[in-house]
């Protein structure tokens, strides 16, 4: 199980600087208790050149009565997006936000789904970039559109049907909700609490310490090592978001061929078949 290194998949600070002129920036911040916030983060400031991606409107699909909260667009809908941008698979792409990967990491994993082939994540963020010495804009650039490629579907996605049998062939399960909700103590958004039956819990936050910069792949390894070695790996959370954030860390670790289930709990528990399950 070799993976891609921590270098081809996160960039410092400082090289980012120095690259500026060479990739296309995209900012993901977003706050799901203010879905605006992130927006007006960036009229505010942010890293110069950079395009705001904004969780509902770029990174998700129309919402329904399955396929959870966040349902990934269309990936033709979306490459689209990304061509207005200026972006096309050979385009080399940073993106960042301010919440641990939170964000961003949904944008790198649907680009790589895609075989994008240059995408890295702004280790520790924008705190990073601050705490470089580096400044923010509030200029809106004007990018150069591109055809967009050719693309099938998003690869290593999952629906509710394709997890269930997953399931029964012995993958595991990995829920990346805080332990709480994953544990049916609480559950703040969802109108129903509890987890996947079999699903193991790591909450998404432990990929990165408290400055937000990514554990190290020996430490990812260590974090990751409750998983068993011999089966395939399914991960989830509340809406198949920050999910994302544990299968970077799964990419950091060396471990290749993790799924998402981008419906996520918000999708399983839509389900009465599942529901009498969980009785």
């Amino acid at each position: 199980m070799v993976g891609t290194s921590a270098e081809q998949t996160l960039i410092k600070a400082d090289e980012l600087r120095a690259r500026l002129g060479d990739v296309v920036v995209l900012d993901c911040r977003f706050n799901l208790a203010d879905p605006g916030a992130g927006a007006r983060a960036y009229v505010d400031g942010h890293i110069p050149s950079a395009h705001y991606l904004h969780l509902g409107r770029d990174l998700s699909g129309p919402v329904a009565a399955h396929r959870g909260r966040h349902p990934l667009p269309p990936a033709a809908d979306f490459a689209a997006r990304m061509a207005r941008l200026g972006i096309d698979r050979n385009t080399p792409i940073v993106a960042y936000d301010d919440n641990r990967f939170a964000f961003a990491a949904r944008l790198w994993w649907m680009l790589r789904a895609l075989d994008y082939r240059e995408v890295r994540l702004l280790d520790g963020g924008l705190a990073a970039w601050l705490a470089a010495g580096s400044g923010l804009d509030t200029g809106t650039p004007s990018p150069t559109p591109v055809t967009a490629p050719v693309v099938g579907d998003y690869r290593g996605k999952l629906d509710m049907q394709a997890v269930r049998r997953a399931r029964e062939a012995g993958a595991q399960l990995l829920d990346s909700r805080d332990a709480p909700r994953y544990q049916g103590l609480e559950e703040p958004i969802d109108p129903v609490a509890g987890h996947i039956p079999g699903a193991l819990n790591l909450p998404w936050q432990e990929a990165s310490d408290a400055e937000g910069l990514a554990l190290s792949p020996q430490a990812q390894r260590e974090r990751l090592a409750v998983l068993p070695a011999d089966r395939d790996v399914v991960v989830y959370c509340g809406s198949g978001v920050t999910a994302c954030v544990n299968l970077l860390a799964l990419e950091l670790a060396g471990y290749r061929g993790a799924r998402l289930y981008p419906g996520s709990w918000s999708d399983w528990c839509s389900y009465e078949e599942n529901l009498e399950e969980l009785a």
